[in-house]
């Protein structure tokens, strides 16, 4: 997800070796679920980290073992997370992201005047949580090798139409698939859980004074 609006990061094109995972188009009624800056870090966390209970969440987000509780159940009525089945117990819950990828289109709540507060909070938390990772992997202690393969970069020289921007961001999603193992696959033992975060867009021109 999460996911960011008109084209998520986690909803790659289908390979035959690797096919898209099923997906769904968030309403007004499934983004109010979602929109609340703890039920949004709890999300993360599940997508990012696998499983995990109340408990835990709790103590890595220093918040109140029920209150996490209540936002978790707030999550699963709205489709997001699942219980881990074959897992814990009626006391103590493990809890998983859903499998279906979550799309959100702006355009959709363009029309939809009680829907722009819950859009306005999901936006300003999700470009939060990207800046949070970012500065996570640079206060983090890594090695040469990793710190070698990681970057930030941008690049200002494009100047693209519509068209040409969309274009431009499905071959990104298609490069991304192709690196993207099957759910499957045994991993590499000197392999590490990889971020990759897609930020473009356009920008207005100022002309210089």
């Amino acid at each position: 997800m999460p996911d960011t609006p008109e084209a998520p990061p986690e909803d790659t094109p289908a390979t035959a070796a690797h096919p898209a995972s099923p997906a769904r188009r968030l309403d007004a009624h499934s983004l109010r679920g979602l929109a609340h800056p703890l039920r949004m870090s709890i999300f993360e966390l599940l997508r990012l980290d696998g499983p995990a209970t109340a408990t835990l969440l709790a103590e890595r987000l220093g918040q109140n073992t029920g209150t996490v509780s209540w936002h978790l159940r707030h999550l699963a009525e709205h489709g997001f997370i699942e219980e881990e089945p074959g897992r814990g117990t009626k006391r103590e819950r493990w809890w998983r992201a859903a499998t279906a990828k979550n799309v959100l289109n702006t355009n959709d709540f363009r029309d939809d005047p009680e829907a722009r507060g819950a859009l306005s909070v999901f936006t300003h938390e999700l470009v939060g949580q990207y800046f949070n990772r970012v500065m996570t992997y640079l206060n983090d202690d890594w090695d040469e090798k990793w710190r070698a393969a990681g970057t930030i970069g941008d690049w200002s020289e494009l100047r693209l139409t519509p068209a040409q921007l969309a274009a431009l961001n499905d071959e990104l999603a298609a490069v991304i698939a192709r690196h993207t193992p099957a759910p499957d696959a045994r991993p590499d033992p000197d392999a590490l859980p990889v971020v990759v975060q897609l930020q473009s867009f356009p920008r207005h021109g100022r002309a210089a004074s």
